[in-house]
């Protein structure tokens, strides 16, 4: 049997103990991550507004006065509208810029959830949330995005752990769509109050 030969690890040189140390994370500042939060409020806005439907869908059909094999549609308009929307959301935003995108969406999503509240009947409850699909479908890519473009790579991962839970909160309890429309709406108010929403700190991606 042959002996084994020991392994020696090289010394650092003066070289290497001369070489600069890599540079430090940039910082953070706090309109960045009020941006971030802002949107992740949006996604989970979205969110909500889709758990709270599907489980108060029998008090909304007695509201509305919509059958039983109706009233399906009301949560069926939304979910169609929200998947065609957020395929397109990428080019859009590159057409209006994120900001505007965002923003006019965020805007419209909280008028259309209060329009919901007032609905009559049918119908009209069924138009208004294919349009409420369409601009609630947006809030949650472009909270991914702004992770992205906005966080560098050390601090992504708390970004998407905030927007992975944004995903997994449920609503604890089953308001009519009036009471649904005045919780979106606080919420949405939240949102638009950021600042880091609507200053400087988007100006690396908008």
């Amino acid at each position: 049997m042959t002996a084994l030969q020991p392994t020696s690890t090289p010394l650092p040189s003066a070289d290497d103990s001369a070489r600069p140390a890599p540079p430090a994370a940039p910082a953070i500042s706090a309109k960045t991550w009020i941006a971030v939060i802002g949107a992740t409020l949006g996604a989970f806005m979205a969110v909500l507004n889709i758990q709270i439907v599907n489980a108060s869908l029998a008090d909304i059909q007695g509201a509305i006065g919509a059958g039983i094999d109706d009233g399906g549609w009301i949560s069926t308009s939304y979910l169609i509208a929200e998947i065609v929307v957020i395929p397109l959301s990428g080019w859009l935003a590159q057409v209006f810029s994120i900001r505007k995108y965002l923003l006019t969406n965020a805007v419209l999503f909280l008028l259309l959830s209060v329009a919901c509240a007032f609905a009559q009947n049918l119908p009209q409850m069924i138009v208004l949330r294919a349009v409420q699909g369409f601009t609630g479908g947006v809030l949650i890519p472009m909270a991914f995005t702004l992770i992205i473009t906005l966080l560098p790579k050390a601090k992504q991962p708390i970004g998407l752990a905030l927007f992975a839970l944004s995903g997994h909160l449920r609503a604890g309890d089953r308001p009519d769509h009036r009471r649904l429309s005045h919780r979106e709406l606080g919420l949405g108010v939240h949102l638009l109050r950021q600042p880091g929403a609507r200053r400087a700190s988007w100006s690396a991606c908008c």
